[in-house]
């Protein structure tokens, strides 16, 4: 009894441990992009904006252009304590620019020969303050809620950001093919993110199949429907920026492709997890119950839980373009011009070939659950 006992511990307690090394050796793997900076002779700080001059900006109606000038206070690096005065060019864009106040922290860029400060550009606002402040409180409320079991979610969280940022995005700028790049990242975070709910057992190793089996579905319907629909991967916000930062040999619509299975990955391992949840209870109620009695039982939680999660997408998706919706709105355009526009038949895709993975995923989880967990 304590052997079983000490198998299950250990089952359930091996995934956080391996969760815990990856997100060691991903923190310490090097992107190979950590040369490329934009000013090689230059000092990052933050600095406290003390006054403003605004007299050389432009007023056009809503747009304004010229530059504002800040009188700025150091706050670290080598120039702590020191004051300068900072420029902030506006391009004439409510999107890309922004305006500074007294008593605002800015995150400026100091170019400088030695000792003497030659010039300051001021990047943005500074927000990282804050973005901690809401990380922590993300953090607090999810283990006081969830106990240890939110501790294992920020575990996952902290693996995601790590795979994308340590392992996808690098070998995608270094050429490597988008979409075998993309599927194994999704299987490897799938595998580990799954394993942290249950564990590394037969509930595991089910959900993990019907999931990937769902996403091969999402990638190969992806890809055809790209392909037919003539989307160009450049419909991307800011992926033709890079083909002019020397990257042009990128594949973007390969990008593009992977992107949909990646994006859709997360609701499909919601609703394996769900499902293969429901079997296991069902088999351990009734022990005796018939494979494929535990296939019919995953199938009609399936059915259940697709209507509101392949609805989950489209809001998920629509809600970043309500602004374009209105746009098109005012100018009175036909739905079936509106239907037509490339970057509308990008998110188009993205929505319904997700959702064609959704409802793959629900037959494959259960028949993968109903399989693997009655047998004895």
């Amino acid at each position: 009894m304590e052997n079983d006992m000490s198998k299950e511990k250990m089952k359930y307690g091996a995934p956080v441990l391996v969760c815990i090394l990856l997100i060691a050796v991903l923190l310490l793997l090097p992107t190979g992009y950590e040369d490329a900076v934009q000013y090689q002779n230059a000092e990052r700080c933050r600095a406290d904006v003390t006054a403003v001059d605004n007299s050389a900006i432009v007023d056009t109606g809503l747009v304004r252009s010229g530059e504002q000038r800040c009188t700025l206070v150091f706050t670290d690096g080598e120039f702590k304590g020191q004051t300068a005065v900072g420029v902030n060019m506006l391009q004439g864009s409510l999107e890309q620019d922004k305006l500074f106040e007294i008593g605002d922290k800015a995150l400026v860029v100091i170019s400088h020969d030695g000792e003497n400060i030659t010039n300051v550009t001021m990047i943005d606002h500074y927000r990282i303050s804050w973005e901690l402040v809401m990380a922590a409180m993300f953090v607090v409320f999810l283990v006081l809620f969830a106990g240890k079991t939110g501790l294992r979610a920020i575990f996952s969280f902290a693996l995601t950001v790590l795979a994308i940022w340590k392992l996808l995005v690098p070998l995608y700028l270094k050429g490597f093919n988008p979409i075998w790049i993309g599927l194994a990242v999704t299987l490897l975070l799938t595998t580990m993110i799954i394993a942290l709910v249950y564990g590394f057992d037969r509930r595991c190793a089910a959900a993990v199949s019907g999931s990937f089996l769902g996403i091969l579905v999402t990638a190969v319907l992806g890809i055809a429907f790209t392909d037919l629909f003539k989307i160009h991967g450049a419909v991307m916000a800011y992926s033709e920026s890079l083909l002019y930062a020397g990257f042009q040999d990128l594949n973007l619509t390969q990008i593009f492709m992977a992107s949909i299975f990646l994006g859709s990955s997360g609701a499909v391992m919601d609703l394996s997890v769900d499902i293969t949840s429901a079997v296991h209870e069902v088999v351990e109620k009734k022990p005796d119950i018939r494979p494929w009695e535990a296939v019919k039982s995953g199938m009609n939680v399936g059915r259940a839980a697709m209507g509101t999660m392949t609805t989950t997408l489209l809001l998920a998706y629509s809600g970043g373009y309500i602004a374009l919706l209105m746009v098109f709105m005012a100018q009175g355009t036909p739905i079936e011009h509106i239907l037509n526009y490339k970057y509308v038949a990008a998110e188009i895709i993205h929505t319904v070939i997700g959702s064609f993975g959704l409802v793959s995923v629900a037959p494959f989880t259960a028949m993968c659950a109903g399989l693997m967990l009655t047998k004895k």
